[in-house]
């Protein structure tokens, strides 16, 4: 038990060391910010878009230049306001981040859970088979033909992309389980009568969770341009909803004419893409111990 104790006094005492470094890293405090901003932009679209993206069409004012006063970042091909579709294009970016990573951990961790701590045959020869033929294609390819298989639209492209991301959620954790299990602390809880699942739960999983946050954030920035790219090539989000990539694909016929309507939601994804990459390596570099501020 003094064991136990020890291990969680250490585990909090990192934490307020990890968010210490985090705090004072300013690379990973302009990504928080970023993200931020993508919330309170996600959150408050109603309040703040000046018009309907969708169903508010001006005939008489496509493809006005930035600049206006009614259209600040100009209209595209069916009069609609840019601002009110990248604001409201904010729900979609910020969807494509969430719920991809969400089914991964939620499907993900599990098995790895399961495989790293039961090992044997169904470790070796099943799971980890099935993840390395996964891992055979990258993960956005993979994502294309699965989006493609099931149809498209937005729905099932998140679906695509999580299902994508599940082989290295299954890895990360299956390999940090190994590293921890054999550990003296688990060999006291063991030792003491404690059940497999108060061991995994308990004693395993809150080790193996900075590593999966850090997993975290780097891969919603991957899924925000798996879905960006899903929808640019017709099978992501449709034409009509207001998504970023979406945008890029009708901008594509529009670029000799108004190339701002590319230039928009094409900086929009670069800017939250680097706000979750900036993040993330800021949670890494406070995670890792080797490294000094």
């Amino acid at each position: 038990m003094a064991k136990m104790t020890n291990n969680q006094t250490h585990r909090q005492s990192m934490v307020h060391v990890i968010f210490y470094r985090f705090l004072h890293d300013k690379q990973a405090m302009l990504g928080t910010c970023i993200i931020f901003i993508l919330l309170f932009i996600a959150a408050f679209a109603n309040f703040l878009a000046p018009a309907n993206p969708v169903f508010q069409q001006n005939y008489s004012a496509i493809l006005i230049d930035p600049g206006t006063s009614q259209y600040l970042l100009g209209s595209d091909e069916l009069g609609r306001d840019i601002l009110s579709r990248l604001i409201y294009g904010s729900r979609f970016t910020l969807a494509a981040a969430v719920l991809p990573v969400f089914f991964a951990l939620l499907i993900g961790v599990p098995i790895g859970l399961y495989a790293g701590f039961k090992g044997g045959i169904m470790d070796q020869w099943v799971i980890m088979r099935i993840v390395d033929a996964f891992q055979a294609f990258p993960s956005l390819i993979l994502a294309l033909a699965l989006a493609a298989m099931l149809g498209g639209g937005f729905a099932n492209a998140m679906l695509a992309i999580g299902i994508g991301f599940l082989p290295n959620f299954i890895r990360i954790t299956r390999s940090q389980v190994i590293s921890i299990r054999n550990l003296e602390y688990i060999q006291a809880a063991k030792s003491i009568g404690c059940t497999n699942m108060r061991i995994v739960f308990v004693h395993i999983l809150p080790n193996v969770i900075p590593i999966l946050l850090v997993q975290t954030t780097l891969s919603m920035a991957t899924a925000i341009i798996a879905e960006a790219g899903l929808s640019y090539i017709g099978i992501g989000a449709s034409p009509e909803q207001p998504s970023w990539g979406s945008m890029l694909r009708t901008a594509q016929g529009f670029l000799s004419v108004q190339p701002w309507m590319a230039f928009w939601p094409g900086i929009s994804i670069s800017a939250v893409v680097l706000g979750f990459n900036l993040f993330g390596d800021g949670l890494r570099r406070a995670i890792d111990s080797k490294i000094r501020h």
